[in-house]
């Protein structure tokens, strides 16, 4: 093309782009208003109708009302325009913002396709209506922004999706800044204060201003003081040398869930700083291998007065920061420190008015080993002690056996003449009971509760825990397949089925049993063989046993058992298994016990457990209907009327005179 035409053209594109920017310049926001203010006004873009209705009002309240319509609206040359418009972007006048949010969480998530994920106009609003972040009105006014994130954030449905959850916020607003923020405060952090606003980053990024190393800058935006003073302590100084295992502010604090020091649920509470928050570092041994901090300090604090004093329930007892401090924490050599030599008479004078040099002379965390002279004393103290204890309370014990035994056999004694309660074959399957539920009661206990008493008094690891009371189930279940066999076959057995049979009088019985022993009848209620408790027990004893042979099955054959069953079907038997062990363990402790060892009738023992034998005075006193039978086969055995003893007598006749 020759050198004129070119210049001609591009003369005449250049008029023609002056041309129309003059156009465009000349529409005006009150041009698109004298429009868009209708609020019946729609556009049928992408085969739906989507309302364009943009209120005079409204935008000229919004801080982009100093803007034409066309400052981001720019493919607008004419009016009336197309019905289809590009959507500006907001990058265009907030590049630097733009920048930050491009590496943000969100804006990450929106390059992967996550729809969900906040855009510009998801906290800010549309951009017609852009209220500025001063006006309480706003989306990121200070108090509205908690719930501009929780729009998001406490919505299940969104956040389950990326595999967050809820609680996050739901823990802030139950914490001392959400409460704050609601109550009006301006000054409160919100979820930008720690985030930050556009440029929300992951905590695990050291660029994050939630990351681990940032967390005291982050805080100390708000809480300078006590930032300068952390900075300073072992903490803050470890932090800066890179020590990940240091704590940061919201080690100890909590991270949404931080409360008002003077709140019960508090992580750094008087009732829970020592044995919780603190214990977390300095009870174990990491800190001693790796940086030779000494551990168990819990341990030896709760082992002293002020922790004994703690456990009791005391808030006003010395806990850890009350001697070292909270945020200035510092070693006992600095000079500086509340715990070192010099300052300790000020420390302890906190508490203990007049307090001296000499009362601060004894250690609070001294462990065994400790060189200590006051340590020393005091561990040859407790050893002695020890030895005593152990001397003269076995004495008592043995003292106290000998005398029972030999009154308990006087007792006996006294007793002229007796009948078989139980046979051997009876105090047999009674043993293994008595034994196989010992076991079960101390190991599944233990167990369940690894930490509790039972398991130090089971003294054995978790596996053969495990083991021992699975063989004791297995006894006990064997011992209960007998005893069907024995109740069924065996012509003793039968007898004492068919008398442990309930029948309507045990119901009258109960009632008149309470009413004589209130005093509001004078006729004592008469049993035969087995009165109503003891049939009671038995029931329990057998219905016990299949409840807790088939959930305890259960638990033991979990595989199988969820290829018939679904898997909370384990739950429900792990659930039944262990109340049933509970109430089963208090009515032996509770009933059983009285009935053979409390009751003033029987004390200190009722024998017949151990030889089968139950006088017949007794006897007669506490189953009188049973007793005429057994007189009956007495005389006739004395005068020879009879061979045979009465068959609903069995085994009961056999009586020794002394």
């Amino acid at each position: 093309m020759p050198k004129r035409s070119r210049i001609f053209v591009v003369l005449c594109l250049t008029l023609w782009t002056e041309k129309l920017t003059a156009e465009a310049a000349q529409i005006a926001s009150s041009d698109c208003l004298a429009c868009h203010n209708d609020a019946s006004l729609e556009t049928g873009a992408q085969g739906k109708s989507v309302s364009v209705y943009i209120p005079e009002k409204t935008f000229q309240q919004s801080v982009h009302s100093v803007l034409n319509c066309t400052d981001c609206h720019t493919d607008i040359k004419t009016i009336p325009h197309q019905s289809v418009l590009s959507k500006p972007s907001c990058g265009t006048c907030h590049s630097d913002e733009q920048g930050a949010y491009a590496q943000s969480v969100h804006g990450k998530a929106i390059l992967r396709g996550e729809t969900r994920a906040a855009r510009c106009v998801n906290c800010h609003g549309d951009p017609h209506s852009i209220l500025p972040p001063t006006d309480p009105a706003s989306k990121v006014y200070h108090g509205n922004i908690p719930n501009t994130c929780g729009s998001c954030h406490r919505q299940k449905f969104v956040m389950s999706a990326i595999g967050l959850s809820t609680q996050v916020f739901f823990s802030y607003e139950q914490s001392v800044h959400g409460k704050a923020v609601s109550a009006g405060s301006r000054k409160a952090a919100v979820c930008t204060d720690c985030h930050g606003a556009h440029d929300i980053l992951m905590a695990g990024d050291p660029k994050s201003s939630t990351f681990k190393f940032n967390v005291p800058s982050t805080c100390g935006k708000c809480h300078e003081s006590e930032d300068q003073q952390y900075l300073q302590s072992v903490h803050g100084q470890a932090i800066q040398r890179g020590n990940w295992l240091a704590p940061v502010c919201t080690d100890c604090h909590g991270i949404h869930t931080i409360k008002a020091p003077g709140n019960p649920a508090s992580s750094v509470s008087a009732q829970v700083l020592s044995q919780i928050t603190c214990a977390r570092c300095h009870q174990g041994v990491r800190l001693t291998s790796e940086f030779g901090v000494p551990g168990a300090r819990v341990t030896s604090y709760e082992a002293s007065y002020h922790g004994l004093a703690s456990s009791l329930g005391s808030t006003v007892v010395a806990n850890c920061a009350s001697c070292h401090g909270s945020h200035l924490i510092l070693a006992s050599s600095d000079p500086r420190s509340t715990i070192n030599q010099a300052n300790l008479v000020v420390t302890c004078g906190q508490c203990h008015p007049g307090a001296t040099a000499k009362f601060t002379r004894f250690p609070i965390h001294a462990g065994p080993a400790s060189a200590d002279v006051g340590s020393v004393v005091v561990a040859y103290i407790k050893r002695l002690y020890l030895g005593i204890i152990l001397s003269v309370i076995g004495a008592m014990i043995l003292h106290n056996l000998v005398i029972w035994r030999s009154k308990a056999v006087a007792r006996r004694k006294l007793e002229h003449a007796t009948l078989v309660r139980m046979t051997l074959n009876q105090r047999i399957q009674h043993w293994i009971l008595l034994v196989c539920f010992t076991v079960l009661v101390l190991t599944g206990f233990a167990l369940i509760y690894p930490l509790s008493t039972a398991a130090d008094w089971v003294g054995i690891t978790d596996p053969i825990r495990r083991i021992v009371h699975r063989i004791a189930g297995l006894a006990l279940i064997a011992t209960g397949i007998y005893h069907v066999f024995y109740v069924l076959f065996n012509r003793n057995g039968r007898q004492m089925g068919k008398a442990l049979l309930p029948e309507p009088k045990d119901i009258r019985d109960i009632w008149g049993t309470l009413r004589y022993h209130l005093g509001l009848s004078r006729q004592k209620p008469e049993f035969g063989r087995f009165d109503y408790g003891e049939k009671f027990e038995y029931w329990a004893l057998v219905w016990g046993t299949i409840i807790m042979a088939s959930t305890g099955l259960m638990a033991w054959f979990q595989i199988l058992v969820t290829r018939l069953l679904p898997g909370w079907w384990i739950d429900v038997a792990l659930t039944i298994h262990l109340y049933e062990a509970i109430l089963a363990t208090l009515a032996i402790l509770i009933w059983h016990f009285y009935q053979v060892i409390f009751d003033p009738d029987v004390y200190p023992m009722n024998w017949s457990w151990w030889n089968g034998r139950m006088s017949l005075e007794h006897y007669k006193d506490e189953h009188g209907l049973d007793a005429e039978p057994i007189l009956e086969a007495m005389r006739r055995k004395s005068t020879g009327a009879a061979d045979e003893p009465a068959s609903d007598v069995g085994h009961r006749e056999e009586l020794t005179g002394n």
